[in-house]
């Protein structure tokens, strides 16, 4: 009797599924409540994905928990349809609605979004996210000097052990450029709340990636594996916003006192001083946009700028060290190339003019997609996508990954190969296939500041040093949380300074 009841059950929920599958995309049907989840790879997700797409083609749906999902894996079709604002939402998972509350930048949708993201970009050209002029300069220079001070600590660094990790020298020199750019301060090196911060954005998102399945089933929160992540996540963020209210009170105190001319250069100078601005403005004009300056909103934006800023772009440069330390030829060519075509140490105006240098930065974003699933998008209507009816709160997840492996678009894709992203001429060519800072109108909205920063770093770190690996790890994947981490790896660094 019981067997009976379980098989109608089953039976059941397969003729519903099959049936509730109509004019939707091919895909596979899974359990029920769990849906496909059980089936995929919690520590590569992305391979599992990319399998799918193997099998059911370059637009794909599945049912994860109580998320229904699209899998767009086709170049082409993901810029059509990102592009398009019924696709501008975020997908109801438990991240960015439970615990984000649809606050900040990442998470937030509509109107909310729409304000603060014209709001940051047009504070970030401000500060020098252009592509000329003199805030550019400035910005340079604030960039040029933490470069200095990673080189130097290098240098200290291999005068005193034959081989050691970058990775912390980094991640100090590249987080105070975004404590600065964000807040507006910088810390020591040793500075007790600074280290807490580098701890906690280091762990956070290994273990939002971990957590997956809680994002598509929120009660598996409440068991004790998820639970100790859940309570870690909600702990870092009451405490990383405390540390953030006093910065904020400080900032509002340095501005209240300062005079006109004061105020408005201390306004250039960060986002934070940017955000109080605005807000005392829509104050002032009794504008309805002042209810998107609230200060828990301002705690999730510095968040959101200031994590988003430091991890894509600290992977990607972990990322690069590694494959030129692995690929001798490849990091002698691009040396030969600063030698050849600069008198002095690198500036940005010279990046036209190295083109290998760019394709070898495109080739690491490529090979080592640092979001390989990208950031899921959410629908915020019924919508279609080539011709397929995709529902409103439809997770879509553009698989840049599987974009950037696909061997019909580029030749031998696991290889790194720099020679993807030059023509015939040696020039610098980026196909429209290549997505680093995904696409459409929610695509990384620091793309520029992203540039300036690996093409400085890269630049100086090889017109200074020739690297060398003590050993190749042993595994090459690298760790998956929400971005694709390197693994523990040492380089030598040997002090060679061009010309």
């Amino acid at each position: 009797m019981y067997l009976l009841l379980v098989l109608l059950a089953l039976l059941t929920y397969i003729a519903s599924a099959i049936l509730g599958r109509r004019g939707k995309p091919p895909g596979p049907l899974g359990f029920p409540i769990l849906g496909y989840l059980p089936f995929i790879d919690p520590k590569k997700p992305y391979l599992t994905l990319s399998r799918l797409a193997e099998q059911y083609g370059s637009i794909y749906s599945l049912r994860m928990g109580q998320v229904n999902a699209v899998v767009i894996t086709d170049p082409d079709l993901l810029r059509d349809t990102l592009k398009r604002d019924e696709f501008t939402g975020r997908a109801p998972l438990y991240i960015t609605h439970g615990i984000m509350g649809g606050h900040g930048i990442i998470c937030a949708e509509g109107n909310l979004w729409r304000d603060q993201r014209r709001l940051s970009t047009e504070w970030l050209r401000k500060m020098g996210m252009t592509k000329f002029g003199s805030p550019r300069a400035s910005l340079e220079a604030r960039i040029v000097a933490g470069v200095n001070e990673l080189l130097q600590d290098l240098k200290n660094e291999s005068g005193k052990v034959f081989a050691f990790d970058p990775a912390p020298f980094i991640h100090h020199i590249l987080g105070n450029l975004m404590n600065d750019l964000v807040f507006g301060l910088t810390y020591e090196r040793n500075d007790e709340i600074w280290r807490y911060l580098q701890n906690l954005q280091e762990e956070g998102v290994k273990h939002i990636g971990i957590s997956m399945a809680v994002n598509f089933l929120p009660f598996l929160r409440h068991l004790p594996s998820s639970k100790r992540i859940i309570e870690f996540l909600l702990n870092g963020k009451a405490k990383t916003h405390k540390i953030y209210d006093s910065i904020i009170e400080e900032r509002r105190r340095i501005l209240l006192r300062s005079t006109r001319v004061e105020v408005n250069e201390l306004g250039n100078d960060c986002i934070l001083s940017n955000f109080v601005q605005e807000t005392r403005r829509r104050e002032v004009s009794n504008r309805p946009e002042l209810a998107f300056c609230t200060d828990v909103q301002l705690r999730h934006l510095l968040a959101d700028l200031f994590g988003a800023g430091v991890d894509t772009t600290f992977t990607t440069f972990r990322w690069l060290i590694l494959f030129l330390s692995l690929n001798k030829e490849v990091q002698q060519k691009l040396r030969r190339e600063l030698s050849s075509q600069l008198h002095s140490e690198p500036t940005l105006n010279d990046i036209e003019v190295l083109p290998y240098l760019r394709a070898c930065i495109a080739e690491a974003q490529r090979l080592r997609t640092v979001v390989p699933l990208g950031i899921p998008h959410g629908t915020v209507s019924d919508t279609t996508i080539a011709g397929y009816k995709i529902p409103k709160q439809t997770m879509v997840i553009p698989m840049l990954w599987t974009i950037h492996m696909n061997a019909k678009l580029w030749s031998d894709p696991e290889r790194f190969n720099p020679e993807h992203f030059l023509d015939d001429s040696g020039q610098f060519n980026a196909p429209n296939y290549f997505m680093p800072f995904q696409t459409g109108k929610r695509m990384c909205l620091g793309d520029e500041l992203a540039r300036m920063i690996l093409h400085l770093y890269t630049a100086r770190l090889f017109w200074h040093f020739e690297l060398d690996i003590l050993e190749e790890p042993p595994d090459m994947a690298g760790v998956c949380g929400i971005t694709l981490t390197p693994p523990h790896y040492e380089i030598i660094f040997k002090e060679d300074l061009l010309k």
